[in-house]
Parts: structure tokens; sequence; C-alpha cells
């Protein structure tokens, strides 16, 4: 299949995860019913981004996956002939715990899971207290409509996770990501920080000849406001598919996935890189 419709689903936060699953149900129904094939939600998009402060009774929030919600999921990604991919707070064991994404193919197959590898520690991103670095390395599935990798928020800075996943064979790179400003910052950094944060992304398209979803949340958690912009990037780098600020939507974009192979062939970037030289790579840095 040569063309892949993407559906984002830029989604808030609701009071529960049943409302929550409610409603994040009818925005998937409401993708596959104008075309989505492929459908992925925000990062941990069932619960409230919960890591603004540390405490311990919000590890309350996380279940085993698989588990109830990839579950009921598979059986809407079944019904509907659709792909979804699923992030979740994963309880691992006890006091083990994971940023995770599941892929649910659109027979309703559970594929896998992939865990965050980049774990922020910042004012208002307080993730190190909650999440376990990931373990499982970077995953790269066949879905029934083409060739998928998933990264999670904190890895889209880091050009080795997105260029180990498209090495694996990814067309897409999907990042469900909840980010956003700050009020103490959003005035004089506000601007320089979206366009860092969608210039790398951006970059990483290009560099790996490839597609790149981001899917951000929208709306505000206590003094963040999740600045939405959901984006979809073509292998140069275009924005080809772009969300609002403020407005919970699904955003549809058609990729013809041909344009990885011919882009590739035309920048053969993977062909001319030097292996040889990378193995400093590995340093922390390079000081000695």
């Amino acid at each position: 299949m040569s063309t892949v419709t993407l559906g984002l689903i830029q989604g808030t936060t609701y009071a529960s995860k049943a409302e929550s699953h409610a409603r994040h149900d009818e925005l998937i129904r409401d993708a596959a019913a104008r075309g989505a094939q492929i459908i992925c939600l925000q990062e941990l998009y069932d619960i409230p981004y919960f890591c603004t402060r540390q405490d311990t009774s919000l590890f309350d929030l996380a279940e085993p996956m698989p588990g109830p919600t990839t579950d009921h999921l598979a059986a809407l990604a079944k019904e509907l002939g659709v792909v979804i991919i699923a992030p979740l707070f994963e309880k691992r064991g006890p006091g083990l715990y994971h940023n995770t994404v599941a892929v649910l193919d659109a027979d309703g197959t559970y594929l896998g899971k992939y865990r965050k590898m980049h774990i922020p520690q910042d004012p208002g991103f307080e993730e190190k207290f909650y999440f376990t670095p990931g373990d499982l390395g970077y995953k790269v599935w066949d879905t029934k409509f083409g060739r998928i990798g998933v990264l999670i928020c904190w890895d889209q800075w880091y050009p080795e996770a997105a260029r180990l996943t498209a090495l694996a064979g990814a067309e897409i790179l999907f990042y469900p990501t909840a980010i956003g400003w700050l009020s103490s910052e959003k005035a004089e950094l506000g601007t320089a920080q979206h366009c860092a944060w969608e210039s790398v992304q951006r970059g990483h398209a290009v560099a790996n000849g490839c597609y790149v979803a981001a899917v951000n949340r929208t709306g505000f958690q206590d003094d963040t406001e999740f600045w939405g912009q959901s984006f979809v990037a073509n292998p140069y780098g275009e924005i080809i598919a772009k969300g609002t600020v403020e407005n919970e939507e699904v955003i549809l974009v058609k990729c013809d996935l041909q344009a990885v192979e011919d882009f590739r062939r035309i920048w053969p970037f993977f062909r001319d890189r030097r292996i040889d030289t990378y193995a400093p790579l590995t340093k922390r840095y390079l000081d000695e």
C-alpha cells in the first residue's frame, strides 16, 4: 500500500479515566469514519499529565500492559479496521513503572510496546520520579498500513533514537507528546521553545528520509499550557498538516509511502553513513 491516512488525535485532559476513554473513543471513531488508517493518541492519553509534581499516590494511575485498556482498544481497532497507537502509564511490577506505548494492529492484534527511553527532569516535568527508562530498545512494527516506529516526547530531542528506529525500517516515526509552556517562561521563551521542538523533528524527517508525526496534548495542567500544534512532516521536512494550539481535534493527513523510497534514492544518507567513525557516540562526552 503506497498511501496511508494518518489520524492524529490532539486530546485534552478529563476528570476520570472512564470519561477520557469515552471521549477518546469518540475521537477514534471520528478519525476512522473520515478515513484514518493509523490513529495515534497523545502521551499518557487517558490520564492527566500528572508529572507536574512528585506524589507517590499518583502511581495508582498506572496499569499493566497488555491490560484492560489495551484490550478495549484492540477490540475497537478490530471493529474499525484501524491501527491504534496508545500511550499509557505502565505498571510493570512493585515500584516499577514506565511511560509506554502499545501498538494495536487493524485486526485487533496486540503487536507490542515501546517504553520511553529518555526521561526528562525539569520544573513541571518531574518524570524521573515516576518512570524507569525503557529497556526494550527502539521498536518498529509492520502494521496493515505500513512499517512504523514509535518514540515518546523527550525522545524527540535525540537524533540517535530517530536514526536507529529509521534504520530498522520505519517509514513513519510517531512521537506522542505532552509538551507545553510554563507561564513564567512563555512570554520570553515560548516562541523559541516551540520553534526548537518543531525544527528538531522536521530535521529527523530529513535526516532519515521518512515521515514524522508529532501528536501533542492541548489544554492546561497546573502551570503548564500544552501548546498543541500536532503536525506531520514529510521526508523533506515540510509540514503537510498541523493542528491549532487550543483545540481538541483530529488532524488527518495522507502520506505517500513511495515518497520515502524515492527520497532515499536521491538523497542516500543511509548509504553514505561512515559507520566506521561513529564509535565515539557511545561515550558520554569526548573529554579524554
